[in-house]
């Protein structure tokens, strides 16, 4: 029986660079800017054989999360309008919210988990995440789970 394969997130600079290269091939084909697999790597400076060795084991991080469900914590300070805030953001580019779980606030802060299906986003994830720590009154933003 094979080993179920193990997944990791790992920050793009820590990558070697065939990976990214891999990644930025299979970008092109699947936007057109490239229509062969030959072209897309001959653009992108790898060889066909490194491409077909990785192009199942590299995907973006985005990629991977389109259509799935993904939870999001964040711990926002104790002003009124602040939960409302957060929920328009995700309505405003398209999420599906499935649950929002709150505790009671202690010292000042909320914990707020909120699980949303991304089907229908209509940004990068990175960019609702950016969004969400750029709103005034949140602490912080992540992703729990995905």
């Amino acid at each position: 029986m094979a080993n179920a394969p193990k997944y990791y997130i790992v920050e793009a600079s820590a990558l070697p660079e065939v990976f990214l290269k891999v990644a930025e091939a299979k970008r092109l084909l699947s936007t057109g800017e490239a229509t062969t697999v030959n072209e897309a790597t001959r653009i992108t400076n790898i060889s066909r054989s490194a491409f077909y060795k990785y192009r199942d084991s590299v995907l973006p991080f985005q990629s991977m999360m389109t259509g799935r469900i993904i939870t999001f914590q964040l711990i926002l300070q104790d002003e009124p309008g602040v939960l409302s805030g957060i929920l328009s953001i995700f309505a405003d580019y398209h999420a599906n919210l499935m649950t929002i779980n709150s505790i009671v606030p202690t010292n000042g802060c909320a914990v707020v988990t909120i699980s949303a299906e991304t089907i229908g986003l209509t940004v990068q994830l990175e960019e609702l995440l950016r969004l969400l720590r750029d709103t005034p009154y949140v602490i912080k933003a992540e992703i729990l789970a995905g």
